[in-house]
């Protein structure tokens, strides 16, 4: 069996401990091997999806028969759109556990495989009395999504229209569900409520898992633009060295060629005033050209 690399600080004691009593049914070595793998998936899934997956496959080999395993293979292969796989990698996971958690992304699996009807016939069946608040909350979702996919705008935010959406308690789906709300309702072209909801949505977003800020945004009108690229901007200009006139980046040997010997520096003069190019003056006090003063406001002589 191929093998993926796995860091060696990746231990495998790090997975849950529900997770790790799973993997006791397997001899010591093949659990932590399987245990290193289902630590990558987690590691990866968020930021390389495909590279989870690929740790998902491994796992998945090495111990099929293993709940925890066939659902970490099934949530790698939706990170991954892989929908019909996923489906039936958390149908397996069910069978073996017959735990309802995984309902409400099994319902998202039917949409993504375009059954949004198949959604709405999962939502409404008795597993979904036996979610906790959360799951129900992810499965309201997921209705709604379905609602949106068959053109039902309306439907969709009667859906979401909850004691959740209304409460002032934030909790963790919270953010979710209100951008959901918002995006339904501007959907709907009921553009001022949904700038009420993407707001509410950024107050309850504290970890950013939306971009209601930047809708939110995009309603006020403001728009983004890049700051200009280093290509773009003005060239920098060096300071000068008031000694010799050049920029002190100049190379050290063009300094050299350029030194005015001091023997023929005026000894008289202030040295404040030769740092600073003077106009000629006439016998009586006056510029002979006041145009070589350059700005008003440039030092005088």
């Amino acid at each position: 069996m191929k093998r993926l690399p796995i860091p060696d600080d990746v231990t495998g004691d790090e997975i849950d401990k529900d997770v790790r009593q799973e993997l006791q049914s397997l001899p010591k070595g093949l659990a932590e091997d399987v245990s290193r793998n289902l630590v990558m998936v987690a590691r990866l899934i968020d930021e390389d999806p495909e590279g989870a997956y690929g740790y998902s496959r491994v796992a998945l080999r090495l111990a099929s028969r293993v709940a925890a395993v066939r659902e970490a293979a099934g949530f790698a292969a939706y990170a991954n759109q892989k929908f019909s796989e996923a489906l039936a990698e958390f149908r397996a996971a069910r069978r073996m556990t017959g735990n309802v958690d995984l309902w409400p992304v099994m319902a998202d699996c039917e949409r993504g495989l375009g059954r949004p009807e198949k959604a709405l016939d999962m939502a409404g069946a008795p597993e979904v009395q036996k979610l906790d608040k959360a799951g129900q909350v992810e499965m309201r979702l997921v209705a709604a999504g379905a609602r949106r996919d068959m053109d039902q705008l309306d439907a969709a935010i009667v859906t979401l229209q909850s004691p959740e959406l209304a409460s002032n308690s934030v909790q963790p789906w919270t953010a979710r569900l209100r951008y959901a709300y918002a995006d339904a309702l501007l959907a709907a072209g009921r553009e001022d409520e949904a700038r009420e909801w993407f707001a509410k949505a950024v107050e309850s977003d504290k970890e950013g898992s939306t971009d209601a800020s930047d809708r939110l945004a995009e309603l006020d009108g403001v728009e983004f633009v890049d700051a200009m690229t280093e290509d773009e901007a003005e060239p920098r200009t060096a300071p000068v060295d008031l000694e010799t006139g050049l920029e002190d980046d100049e190379d050290d040997d063009e300094v050299e060629r350029t030194r005015v010997p001091a023997d023929e520096v005026d000894e008289e003069a202030d040295d404040d005033e030769s740092e600073v190019p003077q106009a000629e003056v006439s016998a009586d006090g006056e510029d002979e050209d006041d145009e070589q003063d350059g700005p008003e406001d440039a030092p005088r002589g």
